[in-house]
C-alpha cells in the first residue's frame, strides 16, 4: 500500500492533473482531471479498507499468540487499528463528501468548504502513509549482540 499511495501522488496525480505539460493546451479541465483522480483514489480506498482490515486481523492473531514482546505486538495492532479507522474515514468520509460535491458541478469544486474537505483528504492520507511506514519498520526485528 505504500509504494501505491506514493506512486499515485507522486507520478499519478500530477500526470492527471497536468496533463499539457505532456500533449499540449484544452487537453482536460482541472475539473475533470479532478473526476478521473477521484476514481483512482475510490479504487485505492477499496484497497486500503482490504489491507486495513487483513493487517488489524493478522495483528490480532500475532498479539494472540507470542505474548513475549508485549510492548512491540501491542504498538503493531495500536497502530494498525488507528491506520484501519483512518482508512474508512478517507473512503467513507471524505471520498464520499468529495464525490458528492463534484455531482454538484465544477462550481462547487471551486469553494473553500470544498478546498478545506480535499485538504483534510489529504492530510489523512499522508498520516496514513507514514503510519504504514512505522508499521513497516516495527516489524523488523532488532537483535542486540
Amino acid at each position: 500500500m505504500i509504494g501505491v499511495e506514493l506512486i499515485l501522488g507522486i507520478v499519478v496525480a500530477p500526470t492527471i492533473f497536468y496533463p499539457q505539460s505532456f500533449i499540449g493546451e484544452n487537453v482536460l479541465s482541472h475539473f475533470q482531471s479532478g473526476i478521473l483522480m477521484t476514481q483512482i483514489f475510490i479504487k485505492m480506498g477499496q484497497l486500503l479498507i482490504i489491507i486495513s482490515s487483513i493487517n488489524v486481523l493478522f495483528e490480532i492473531l500475532s498479539y494472540f499468540k507470542d505474548q513475549a514482546k508485549f510492548q512491540l505486538k501491542f504498538s503493531k495492532l495500536m497502530l494498525s487499528i488507528l491506520i484501519l479507522i483512518l482508512s474508512l474515514i478517507f473512503v467513507f468520509y471524505f471520498t464520499n463528501q468529495i464525490v458528492a460535491m463534484q455531482t454538484l458541478g465544477e462550481q462547487a469544486t471551486t469553494s473553500s468548504n470544498f478546498a478545506s474537505i480535499h485538504n483534510a483528504s489529504e492530510i489523512t492520507i499522508k498520516i496514513i502513509l507514514i503510519m504504514q511506514i512505522f508499521l513497516y519498520f516495527l516489524s523488523f526485528k532488532i537483535t542486540k549482540k
